[in-house]
């Protein structure tokens, strides 16, 4: 806290100013392990949704494949704003997005953003059976749970009011998912730190924001560190489609590049 380090902007000037605070301690290096796109791999996992499964397994760019399906065009032809636009629709339909909030934010007509969102559950009917059916589980049950079981009541679906009963279906249909990445990356953090301790490292976590963890590595283990530390990650919950992880180093949190091993 002051600041609160889950909750600094990366994008902004003034959050990375205060990023570039953080420098790791004289012969140590910073290494950052993030979850690629864990959201959607679980969305992918609780909806079966076919199509989604196999553009993960396949290992494709699953913005650019959504806008391809959606507006039936090759991946090739997608342009910038079509793939932001499927961008915008694979994460925040966990959120309950809805058309005006697509139009808001892609900058386009409610018409045109109800007209890809109609397509988009078309294509997807995994997606749009799971939001059906969690929504009637959940107004059965007062409460839904993550994939490791890990119960949310959900008291607002039975308010009266109708904008507080909204809120209820969308915390519904966001808990299983974005609540089984918070199990996951705990999970990994728990396996971890005995797993460093087993092989005689040093290194030491210091950080969990969201999706990624911030490890202090002495220069000298980072090649040794880093596979141990994706395998871990990558292995916390076993899903119908691959966790990846991505790995970034540097001397300082916002100096961080893409790690690749010395040869």
């Amino acid at each position: 806290t002051d600041p609160n380090l889950q909750n600094i902007p990366i994008r902004t000037a003034l959050g990375r100013k205060i990023r570039n605070t953080f420098i790791a301690e004289k012969g140590n290096i910073l290494v950052a392990a993030d979850y690629s796109q864990i959201e959607l791999r679980i969305l992918a996992h609780v909806t079966r949704d076919e199509h989604l499964i196999a553009a993960f397994a396949a290992g494709e760019d699953i913005h650019r494949a959504t806008a391809a399906r959606v507006l039936g065009k090759p991946a090739a032809d997608v342009d910038a704003d079509e793939r932001a636009m499927a961008k915008m629709v694979n994460f925040g339909i966990a959120y309950g997005m809805g058309d005006f909030g697509l139009a808001t934010r892609a900058g386009i007509s409610r018409d045109a953003a109800k007209s890809f969102i109609a397509g988009y559950f078309e294509r997807y009917p995994g997606i749009r059976r799971y939001i059906d059916t969690i929504k009637e589980e959940a107004r059965t049950n007062g409460s839904v749970t993550t994939q490791l079981g890990r119960r949310r009541p959900i008291p607002e679906l039975r308010a009266g009011n109708p904008a507080l009963r909204a809120a209820g279906e969308r915390a519904a249909i966001n808990h299983p998912i974005q609540g089984t990445a918070a199990d996951v990356i705990k999970i990994a953090m728990i396996r971890l730190a005995p797993r460093l301790a087993e092989a005689g490292l040093k290194a030491r976590l210091v950080l969990q924001v969201h999706d990624e963890l911030l490890l202090e590595v002495p220069n000298g283990e980072v090649d040794r560190l880093v596979p141990i530390l994706v395998e871990t990650m990558e292995g916390a919950l076993a899903l119908d489609v691959p966790l990846t992880v991505e790995v970034k180093s540097g001397p300082r949190w916002d100096e961080m590049k893409p790690w690749s091993a010395r040869a």
